[in-house]
């Protein structure tokens, strides 16, 4: 096994979408939304890359609400109120410890989102170290915070595998500083990056060399 596997959160621990499609009707039904909201603000969204502050007054405008977009994004903080961890994250990260491998989680966003977002999937107990974004003032895809993760867990990228959904982030950022990854694909699809491995799911994590 590896000394270290270092993982993304959004869209790879978390599962972003199944968080989403649980908090939406109640969304919807806080302000009163019509039955194409759900559908368009996940088009808008684009798997959490583009700024709420940017969807909310599009989703009003595009679809004539009468509510105020200041108001959907402060009701947005509530979706981490519903976050759920992607299938096997939990069993692959405890079966990842019993065999000694160190667990790191780098992700971009705000610390606080980010840090509730990972109790909420009830993981946080399961990582050796996160590194949130906002909190190092680094973000990936710089080679920067790679290597910030690698000191901190006291590894080599050499022993070390990045594992998730970004083609951008989670493959080609992690390579270029000499790690292996692996990709999940549950967001945005390659557009000419090569993991080293593509996983059906978590679990193959547990198979990686």
């Amino acid at each position: 096994m590896p000394q270290a596997i270092f993982f993304d959160l959004d869209g790879t621990l978390h599962d972003r979408a199944a968080t989403l499609r649980t908090w939406l009707p109640h969304h919807q039904a806080r302000f009163g939304l019509p039955d194409g909201y759900a559908a368009r603000f996940l088009e808008l969204d684009d798997f959490g890359y583009r700024p709420k502050r940017e969807v909310m007054p599009l989703l009003v405008e595009e679809l004539g609400l009468s509510c105020f977009a200041a108001d959907l994004l402060t009701h947005y903080d509530t979706a981490l109120d519903h976050a759920q961890a992607m299938p096997h994250a939990a069993e692959v990260l405890t079966e990842l410890r019993r065999r000694g491998v160190n667990i790191g989680v780098v992700t971009n966003g705000w610390e606080d989102a980010q840090t509730r977002c990972l109790a909420g999937c009830d993981l946080s107990d399961l990582a050796d170290d996160v590194v949130i974004s906002e909190a190092v003032g680094l973000s990936k895809p710089d080679p920067c915070i790679y290597h910030l993760a690698l000191k901190r867990l006291g590894v080599t990228t050499a022993h070390s595998w990045f594992v998730g959904d970004s083609p951008r982030n989670d493959v080609w950022g992690p390579q270029q500083v000499g790690m292996r990854a692996a990709y999940l694909p549950t967001g945005h699809p390659l557009n000419g990056e090569r993991p080293d491995v593509t996983l059906t799911d978590l679990r193959d994590v547990l198979n990686l060399p």
